[in-house]
């Protein structure tokens, strides 16, 4: 609980600084992913996304088109051209066989653990010149973010 001017300052510079920093950060970041994607790998910003969210277990077009916020068609369409390129699969569903299934193909699967890894490089490369001291500042103030934002009853 703030309970004075100068705890509530230091509240408020800590609220500025997180928005000076952690949005335009994680836009960098997420950039470097999609360019690894688009300029490595030949597929759309949208394919990319299409092949995390089929991972991370959205595996039908009706659902993708919800999660994406586009139409059933385009969701249609660029599956259809990921399908072509051997990145996803389509199955049918055991327990309902008009359900069509989505799932990574082994290539596609090695596509997105390659972008990754890249993205965990160029980070690495990005964060090499970091001295000691920086970094543990850097790990403990992310510490203290997931714990004030992710953890609950804190």
């Amino acid at each position: 609980m703030i309970t004075d001017l100068k705890t509530e300052e230091l509240l408020y510079q800590a609220i500025e600084r997180f928005w000076e920093t952690i949005p335009p950060v994680w836009n960098t970041i997420k950039h470097n992913v999609r360019s690894t994607a688009t300029d490595h790998f030949d597929i759309s910003v949208e394919q990319f996304h299409i092949l995390r969210h089929i991972r991370k277990g959205i595996v039908s077009v009706s659902d993708l088109a919800i999660e994406r916020q586009i139409s059933r068609p385009a969701i249609s369409q660029a599956v259809d051209v990921l399908v072509d390129k051997g990145l996803i699969a389509r199955g049918e569903n055991a327990e309902d066989r008009r359900f069509v299934q989505l799932e990574l193909t082994p290539t596609g699967n090695d596509l997105l653990n390659t972008v990754f890894e890249k993205n965990r490089a160029w980070m690495k490369e990005q964060m090499a010149s970091l001295t000691q001291e920086e970094m543990n500042t850097l790990l403990q103030g992310l510490a203290v973010l997931k714990k004030t934002f992710l953890e609950p009853n804190r």
